[in-house]
């Protein structure tokens, strides 16, 4: 089969993280590898809810959610992985105890510790998603706390290395630099995406195209043979890749595509 997959980050990638915009560029460029006949897939951190309008109107086939833990194909849900109610009580727990933020990530909603002063870059998230209509009431004392994976920011008061003992036992944790980390199921990130939907379509893996900007990442560049880092994107990728494209803001994707010949 020489059908092609493609597979776009958001954040960073196909969405400028000053502007939080997509350029007219990229736009047209997604478009037109599917009006080739390519397969394009979001593959991102965020979890499904949080991929806003302009993401969606854009026009993909599919989304890999949540590192991997969410799949679904023209609107139709084919995996789901989340984190069991009681582990996330657990889970609560521990960032209370080692003193840690951390914004937990359902697959329809966000989740705020409401005891505790967030830290300036949460706090930026909180208004950026009440500008966008998010809500963002509930807490993480919800009754029906259940999330599928989340973002925690370490700070000169939180204790990293029982925090860090005890969440490695279920999931993976990412760093991302800056004290931020990433936490994922264990087992599960954006290459796993990729390798359910390469076997459901039967596409061979040397069709599959990835494209990303950061360390969560990694997964998917190093799973597939055609891996492409973004300019603007963390250097420390740029060793694991087969190519690195231009800065998001020189049109980036559009370079990437055209490098392939798939535009």
């Amino acid at each position: 089969m020489n059908r092609k997959m493609i597979f776009f980050d958001i954040d960073g990638t196909i969405i400028n993280e000053k502007t939080h915009e997509c350029a007219e560029s990229t736009i047209n460029a997604i478009k037109k590898a599917r009006e080739n006949g390519c397969l394009t897939f979001i593959n991102t951190g965020r979890t499904f809810f949080n991929v806003g309008s302009e993401i969606r109107n854009i026009g993909f086939d599919g989304y890999i959610c949540g590192c991997g833990t969410y799949i679904n194909y023209e609107d139709k849900p084919l995996f789901y992985k989340s984190t069991p109610h009681e582990t996330c009580v657990e889970v609560v727990q521990k960032l209370r105890e080692c003193k840690i933020d951390a914004l937990l990530e359902g697959s329809s909603s966000f989740f705020f510790e409401k005891n505790r002063v967030s830290n300036d870059k949460l706090a930026e998230f909180k208004e950026l998603f009440i500008s966008q209509g998010v809500d963002v009431s509930r807490t993480w004392d919800d009754p029906e706390l259940e999330f599928d994976k989340f973002v925690v920011w370490i700070n000169k008061d939180s204790d990293y290395n029982a925090f860090h003992s005890y969440i490695t036992k279920k999931f993976d944790y990412i760093d991302r630099g800056n004290n931020l980390g990433e936490v994922v199921p264990k087992g599960y990130s954006k290459a796993t995406g990729i390798k359910f939907l390469r076997q459901y379509f039967d596409i061979p893996l040397e069709n599959c195209y990835a494209i990303g900007d950061s360390t969560n990442d990694l997964p998917m560049l190093q799973y597939v043979p055609n891996s492409i880092a973004m300019g603007n994107g963390t250097p420390a990728l740029f060793d694991s890749v087969s190519f690195v494209t231009k800065d998001i803001e020189e049109d980036g994707i559009e370079h990437a595509l055209e490098h392939y010949g798939i535009i």
